[in-house]
């Protein structure tokens, strides 16, 4: 396993993941050990200390390094491109993990990779142009296979998390994963996705920056990545970690995430903890006003690095469409309650370090900007007034969200 230290743009060895029986195991190398800037990976999880150091049950892998693995969309990618069309009777988990991180792409979130050398540093990225990204996600949804060129570039985005068709972008400057429309969606979820995005942005939330363009005639989001900057000639790496690898969850235990939870770990550790509590808050009422019931462990992270623990911009915000009123969130808000009600979220303030005032306060402003700009970010998407029929009052502002505020 390969790290960047901060500030700097090239990597060096960290240590080696072996397998052992179902998991993995890290250990530090001794030349990364003897370093004076060498940092923990997650002091939480991986201390710097020598000798293996085991997952704790029932995980197989470190979350801090599960952080750094392909989701389901990069592990189809994989298994395509390892099995082709024998890739369709099989099921991600009959890989071992340790494959889905050799093979996966290397510019991942945060500042780790994975290399079969212990001495040469070989990244695993290949260009193309976003209509050839798009045109390999249509391919491989349709099981049409891959030239080699443009499945090596597709490989290239395997490593970022999460479930839809995505690949990575490099700008000038800047750094860019590219959310693809699907070929089985129902309704235009990568504007949806832009709208909520910019409109979150609007009620003064910290979000990644995004915007919406077109690719074969179809419509693709841009997400600016915040885990990368460019220094001293080269991209830097930042160390990012998953709320659910600071709850100590594995993913199976996902569901007992808790908003609460990850508040009180932030008291603790952040380094501005009132702002990045105020912010959280905000965040989960954004959430409940826009209809995002898709706000799981993986979908909020912190910047850990030496001396410096904060929230990350938001991400991955987007209406999850559905017919009635009553929607839970994927992650409760506390002690079980996962009810998309403000309410709920008022009853939790003070473990925001809010008072119940303050807390309905920022409600009520993110509502009122919402009813304000929602127009004119629907314009900006071009919106039909059908899709916008699908958001208004159904996922944006639904009544449910207020009942008892």
């Amino acid at each position: 396993m390969w790290i960047w230290l901060p500030k700097e743009v090239k990597p060096v060895v960290a240590g080696v993941i072996q397998q052992s029986g179902d998991s993995l195991v890290f250990a530090y190398g001794k030349s990364y050990l003897n370093r004076k800037e060498a940092v923990p990976i997650f002091i939480d999880e991986l201390p710097l200390v020598s000798g293996p150091q085991e997952p704790k049950p029932p995980k197989r892998l470190a979350g801090c390094l599960r952080d750094g693995a392909p989701d389901s969309w990069g592990r189809h990618v994989i298994l395509n491109r390892l099995y082709g069309d024998d890739s369709r009777e099989m099921d991600t988990g009959d890989e071992s993990e340790l494959v889905f991180l050799r093979e996966s792409g290397s510019d991942r979130i945060g500042r780790l990779d994975f290399q079969d050398s212990p001495t040469e540093y070989v990244a695993r990225q290949n260009s193309a142009t976003l209509d050839e990204l798009h045109s390999a996600v249509q391919m491989l949804q349709n099981n049409i296979p891959l030239p080699a060129g443009l499945a090596e570039a597709l490989q290239h985005g395997t490593a970022i998390g999460g479930a839809r068709p995505k690949s990575l972008l490099n700008g000038r400057d800047k750094k860019y994963i590219a959310k693809f429309s699907s070929s089985t969606d129902t309704y235009p979820l990568v504007k949806y996705e832009f709208l909520s995005m910019r409109l979150a942005a609007a009620c003064g939330l910290n979000v990644a920056e995004v915007s919406l363009t077109q690719s074969i005639g179809r419509d693709v989001l841009l997400v600016e990545r915040f885990d990368r900057h460019w220094h001293n000639g080269g991209w830097c790496r930042r160390g990012v970690v998953s709320a659910l690898t600071v709850l100590d969850l594995d993913e199976m235990e996902a569901p007992y995430a808790s908003y609460s939870n990850f508040a009180q770990w932030l008291r603790a550790n952040s380094d501005q903890p009132k702002v990045d509590l105020r912010e959280l808050f905000s965040r989960l009422i954004f959430n409940i006003l826009c209809g995002n019931t898709d706000d799981h462990a993986r979908n909020h992270a912190v910047f850990c690095e030496q001396g410096y623990v904060r929230l990350t911009p938001a991400y991955d915000i987007c209406p999850q469409l559905r017919t009635g009123g009553e929607a839970t969130q994927g992650m409760s808000i506390y002690e079980g309650q996962r009810l998309s009600q403000l309410v709920h979220c008022i009853g939790a303030a003070n473990y925001f370090l809010l008072s119940a005032p303050e807390a309905r306060a920022i409600a009520e402003q993110q509502i009122q900007v919402i009813e304000t700009e929602w127009h004119t970010i629907a314009d900006e998407a071009a919106l039909s007034k059908t899709d916008r029929s699908m958001l208004w009052r159904r996922q944006l502002l639904n009544p449910f969200a207020m009942e008892g505020f």
